[in-house]
Order: C-alpha cells, then sequence, then structure tokens
C-alpha cells in the first residue's frame, strides 16, 4: 500500500511499575549541564547508547519506520536543511549555508557549503542534490516522494547552488526537507544497496550491524563539517526495560533512551546519572478500523472514546500528557481537545445502547508486544463498564506490520504514532484505519497551499479539530520521554528522540 509507516516507533516493552511519575523536585531535569572545553573531553572515547526499536532495514529510500530515521538522520546521512529539536524544532542550515523564498512562494534557492563531501571522497554538488529530489517526484518508491508533490521542477543554476520550483505554494516544503526525504544521496546511488552498505555525507559512517543485538557509527575523520566530540557510537537494541536498567547501572550502557517512567528511581538521588525528561511527537493512537461494523457508526466510536480514562491510562504508563488529538503541543496549529469526548461512562453507555449494543458487544484489540501491559489492563477494565468485552491480543511487531497495517486484519489496534506533524495520514482513505472524509482532504491541501504560515496554523487547527470531532480514531496520551544519562557524558539528544538522535553535540569528560 502507498501510506508509509513513517509515523510509527515503539518506544517501551511491558513492564511492571507503581504508575507513579517522579516529579522535577525529585531529579529529573529539562536541561543538562554545559559540555567542559575541549582540553577537558576524550575526543577518543565509545559511547554506548540503548534505543528500544532495531530498524528492519537500513534502506532509506523505500524502508518506513522512524527507527531508521533515529539512526541515520543528521548522523549518516544529511539534507539542505535538517531540525534543531532541542530549540523548538527549529529549521537550520545543514549541507544548505543558506537560502531564499521568492515573494510568490514558488521559489526556494538553497546555497551549499563549498567543501561538503560524500563518505567515498567524492565531492558533494548541486547536481546530487537535484538527482536526489527528482528522485522523490512522479511516481516515486520512496516513502517519503507524498511530501514532494507540490515540486514542478528542480534545478543546479550552478554546482553550488540548487533551485526547487513549486506548482503552488507549500507551507510544508521547508519541514519535508528536514524529513527523509530531503536526504542528499550521491548522484545515480542504487537504492536497493543501501541496506548493506551507505555513502552518506553526515560526520558518521555506519561500521557495524549486529542485526538483533547493536549498530555501531564510527566518526568520519575526514569530516567536511564540525568534528565529532567521541570516536564512536554502539546503538544497543534493548526492549525490555528491567535488562535496559540493568545495562545502564551496570555501564553496558552510558545513555538509556526511553527509559520506563515507572522504573526511574535507581537513577534519582545520585550524582552518578542525570534523567533528562524530554517532549515527543509519540502520540499513541487507539485506532479504529473504520471500514468495518460496528465502528462505521459513530455512535460506537465516540462511545468507546468516552469510556476511556486517560489519566488511568496516562498513570498506568508512567510519563505523558493527554492531547486529545493526533497533533502534539510543539506544533503551531496544537490546540488542547481533551474535552471532546471527555471520560463520561454513563454517556458513553447511551452511545452504545443508541448504536444498538445496550446488552453488550465484544471487540478484539490487536497490540505490539512492547508495551507496558498496564495500557491495556486499564481498556478492558474501563471498557468492560460499559458493557464491552474486549480481547487482548499481543503481536511481535512484524506480525502488527503484516495484519493491522498491511492487511487491515483489526477491529482495534494500539501502537505509537511517533512521526511529527502527521495529519497528512488522516488524508489517506486507503491508510490502515480507513478514515475517509473528503474536507478533512480539503483542509490539509488549502494548508499547504496557505498564503501564510498563519492561514495554514488556522487551517490545521480546524482539521485536527474535526478528526477529533469525527472520533477518526483516540489519541489516549502524549509520551513524554525520559533519558538516563550516566554522569561525565554531555550534549546528549533528549527531545523528540524517537524521530532522530543527532549525535553532533556528544561529547564525554576526561
Amino acid at each position: 500500500m502507498a501510506a508509509a509507516l513513517g509515523a510509527l516507533a515503539l518506544l517501551s516493552a511491558a513492564a511492571c511499575g507503581t504508575g507513579a511519575e517522579p516529579t522535577a523536585s525529585e531529579g529529573i531535569q529539562t536541561t543538562q549541564q554545559a559540555t567542559p572545553p575541549e582540553d577537558r573531553l576524550n575526543t577518543d572515547a565509545t559511547v554506548n547508547v540503548r534505543l528500544t526499536l532495531e530498524p528492519t532495514s537500513l534502506n532509506t529510500f523505500t524502508t518506513a519506520g522512524t527507527a531508521l530515521d533515529q539512526l541515520l538522520l543528521d548522523n549518516v546521512y544529511q539534507g539542505l536543511v535538517t531540525l534543531d529539536t532541542e530549540a523548538g524544532d527549529r529549521i537550520v542550515p545543514a549541507l544548505a549555508t543558506a537560502w531564499e523564498q521568492s515573494p510568490d512562494g514558488l521559489t526556494y534557492t538553497f546555497h551549499l557549503a563549498p567543501n561538503a563531501r560524500f563518505h567515498d571522497g567524492s565531492p558533494l554538488t548541486a547536481e546530487d542534490a537535484v538527482w536526489s529530489l527528482r528522485q522523490q517526484l512522479g511516481a516515486s518508491k520512496s516513502v517519503k516522494a507524498e511530501g514532494f508533490s507540490s515540486v514542478a521542477e528542480v534545478s543546479a543554476p550552478d554546482p553550488a547552488t540548487v533551485r526547487i520550483t513549486l506548482k503552488e505554494r507549500d507551507t510544508l516544503l521547508l519541514w519535508q526537507l528536514t524529513q527523509r526525504g530531503g536526504i542528499v544521496y550521491k548522484r545515480g546511488t542504487d537504492f536497493a544497496g543501501l541496506d548493506g552498505a551507505e555513502n552518506g555525507s553526515g560526520p558518521f559512517a555506519l561500521t557495524q550491524w549486529n542485526r538483533g543485538a547493536s549498530i555501531t557509527l564510527t566518526r568520519r575523520a575526514d569530516y567536511w563539517g564540525v568534528k565529532p566530540k567521541v570516536a564512536k557510537v554502539v546503538f544497543h537494541y534493548i526492549k525490555e526495560p528491567n535488562s535496559a536498567n540493568n545495562a545502564q547501572l551496570t555501564g553496558q550502557t552510558d545513555i538509556q533512551v526511553s527509559a520506563d517512567a515507572t522504573l526511574l528511581q535507581p537513577f534519582l538521588g545520585t550524582d552518578k546519572f542525570t534523567v533528562l525528561r524530554g517532549t515527543t511527537t509519540d502520540k499513541f493512537t487507539l485506532a479504529f478500523n473504520g471500514t468495518r461494523a460496528p465502528f462505521t457508526n459513530p455512535d460506537v466510536r465516540h462511545a468507546i472514546r468516552k469510556a476511556i480514562d486517560k489519566q488511568a491510562v496516562i498513570k498506568a504508563y508512567g510519563s505523558a500528557a493527554a492531547i486529545g488529538s493526533a497533533v502534539a503541543p510543539q506544533d503551531p496549529w496544537y490546540e488542547d481537545l481533551t474535552g471532546i469526548d471527555s471520560y463520561d461512562p454513563e454517556s458513553a453507555r447511551k452511545l452504545l445502547a443508541a448504536a444498538g449494543f445496550g446488552t453488550g458487544l465484544k471487540l478484539t484489540l490487536d497490540v505490539p508486544n512492547i508495551y507496558p501491559v498496564g495500557i491495556t489492563d486499564v481498556l478492558v477494565s474501563d471498557l468492560k463498564q460499559v458493557g464491552v468485552e474486549l480481547t487482548v491480543r499481543q503481536l511481535e511487531f512484524p506480525a502488527w506490520l503484516s495484519k493491522v497495517f498491511t492487511d487491515r486484519d483489526f477491529q482495534l489496534s494500539l501502537v505509537d504514532h511517533a512521526e511529527a506533524r502527521d495529519l497528512d495520514t488522516y488524508t489517506k482513505p486507503g491508510y490502515y484505519f480507513g478514515y475517509d472524509a473528503p474536507q478533512v482532504r480539503g483542509w490539509y491541501t488549502e494548508a499547504r497551499r496557505a498564503a501564510s504560515d498563519a492561514d495554514r496554523d488556522a487551517l490545521l487547527k480546524q482539521l485536527a479539530r474535526r478528526l477529533s470531532e469525527d472520533a477518526a480514531a483516540d489519541w489516549l496520551f502524549l509520551m513524554r520521554t525520559n533519558t538516563v544519562v550516566r554522569a561525565g557524558v554531555y550534549g546528549v539528544p533528549h527531545a523528540e528522540t524517537s524521530n532522530r538522535f543527532d549525535l553532533s553535540r556528544l561529547a564525554v569528560g576526561k
């Protein structure tokens, strides 16, 4: 199917715990200690990082899933521009040192860094960028091609200049260029070979993949930009949170990304570790199969949403916030929509009765087996209170991909939609939850073509509200991420770490 799975990244495994979330006063921080001067750093250091979900492939062109972006964006591959997630998703230079937009909004001109090179030593030129972006156009097989549908042509007026000409205004183009679709490859790259080899332009090269265990990135001594402050980074894929805790406590890892919020106590109140709290775009989404009864009836969808106590789900998870929509708070079009279909079991029972299920309803929930069972326990309990018998089926992630995402063989599904700014998924009737609203598609198109960012933001806010009013899905919570850092390690990313994990600031003290 054409819809990409870039929205999905899976972050926490089943765990035991109290559900209580430690407060900032108990030792969780939102900023990290400043990095020492260079003469006090160990620039030969290897840093070991715990991640959760391993990529299924390293083919950045055709493989969906943010696990691949988390590993490779900014580190191995680069685009013309990138995001500074630690500065509120600010768009900043990468391969392009500067850019301009024409007054009519139809032309973007980018100026390349003069000394950029690929890992094979060849110079990176405007022709490489033009070739790469053209691979996203037309009937492309790229998982990110749809984000470039507004592009009419890409050209290179000279070896250091890239010009993108649009068919129509696109207020989201710069954002798309910061994502995987904006990667600049060497002209003529064989995408089929990317799973076994890479030729990026970033500060690190991919040097080893022990499938099922770890991936190693090694500093490029000849990197054209600012040199990394560490020699090597090893990403260890550890799904089970108690095992991840043990690895951090025993020194097997220096950084634990997405630490279980209910298991943080060993890292608090000690000078051996720092726990960093960060924002995310991870929306834990309860999807309805909108192409099948009973979910074709909006009363059923609204009833299920009203039956679920989001605060109880958040307590079971341990570190999250209610949002009521498919939009993360850091997006300009965010609006708190938790008041729509708020917790109201009595109203849920009435809606189910009106839909013909006053005597009960049996439903099945398919969920990847890496989430805390406490979440599904709450769902089972809450739905039982309104007459819905919920059977939970835990699946290995590949099985979930096949059964739910590809074949759409499900009633209810729970998964973490981690990709940023992914409202476009609700404009695709062929996407796995089958939501089909022509007006929503129209608003999204208008938002891309809007005359200003303010107009775009107003349209997308309207769109997000409609999704909630339609009960297109239920958004249980937005995850907050906890990153555990060993003392003496600096410059650790801790915002939106599911989408990218930029190693450029990482450092280790002597």
